[in-house]
């Protein structure tokens, strides 16, 4: 237990009180005042889903809920457990995993390179800048049209698609991340000699990997809402294939199985970015615990 002590005022009219660790009360109220929602709640994230899982379940239990409009929650996980057994959600969902990290992969590229090229050059800046804002402007999905023109309704077009909606997002943070580097490393670099290389790889990468990580944040839930989209375009496999046919049918169970799943990529792919930024910023201080 910490025991108060008299500690110096600080200009409120009253001393604050500091406790043995030499934490005071002005300590404790930042330190509240960083807490992000539920943070002060031992998994307080659950909450809302737990909340919502109880409403579903009771729903179901007494009639409340028809099962005809939505299945039930134990109904839910027993269709999964059949369409595991079965194969078919173990090939839909290596088939949507494959599509979503085909786009993203090239969606990173381009949006890196043209980055790179933009924010280490007024030319490059100047040339690629207003392109991107055009179709920062225009919705990936409503280029979707175009793109079965171009490529067809094979997988071309969705890695494209999903791609289309990856650049934009890695563009922007990782331009602003360049474009927010000191000038002070650049001129230090230059006085010390620094070659081209050397000064891409110490200062300008370092610096604009904090935007890139936020970036790509963005990035992985444009491409699943992406992925959302275009498996239900006249395609022939996938989680969103499945949830097509389920619709055709009214089979509300299988349906929630694909939300469910897309869920998790969702949650999975956003974990792993935030990994990788606490591997790869551990030097910079933040807010976050």
């Amino acid at each position: 237990m910490t025991v108060p002590t008299l500690a110096k005022h600080t200009g409120s009219g009253e001393p604050d009180l500091a406790t043995s660790d030499g934490t005071t009360r002005v300590d404790e109220r930042v330190r509240l005042r960083r807490l992000g929602p539920g943070d002060g709640i031992p998994g307080g994230i659950l909450l809302g889903p737990a909340l919502l899982l109880a409403f579903w379940a009771i729903g179901s239990a007494t009639g409340f809920i028809d099962e005809r409009t939505l299945s039930a929650p134990w109904t839910v996980v027993e269709t999964a457990r059949d369409l595991w057994a079965d194969g078919r959600l173990q090939d839909g969902l290596v088939t949507s995993a494959t599509r979503v990290a085909l786009g993203l992969g090239l969606g990173i590229a381009v949006g890196l390179v043209l980055a790179l090229v933009a924010g280490l050059s007024r030319t490059g800046e100047a040339v690629i800048d207003g392109p991107v804002q055009v179709k920062r402007s225009i919705p990936s999905l409503a280029l979707i049209p175009l793109l079965i023109l171009w490529f067809g309704i094979g997988e071309e077009m969705k890695v494209y698609t999903i791609a289309l909606g990856v650049l934009v997002p890695i563009y922007i943070h990782t331009h602003n991340g360049l474009r927010t580097i000191d000038s002070r490393y650049a001129e230090l670099a230059e006085t010390i000699g620094v070659g081209r290389v050397a000064f891409v790889r110490q200062v300008v990468i370092p610096g604009a990997m904090p935007g890139f990580l936020l970036g790509l944040r963005f990035a992985v839930t444009s491409a699943l809402l992406a992925l959302v989209v275009v498996e239900q375009i006249n395609a022939t496999s996938g989680i969103g294939y499945m949830i097509t046919l389920a619709s055709s049918y009214g089979q509300t169970d299988v349906i929630i199985v694909g939300l469910v799943v897309y869920a998790i990529l969702g949650l999975v792919a956003d974990g792993v970015v935030r990994l990788i930024g606490r591997k790869v910023l551990t030097w910079r201080r933040t807010l976050e615990s």
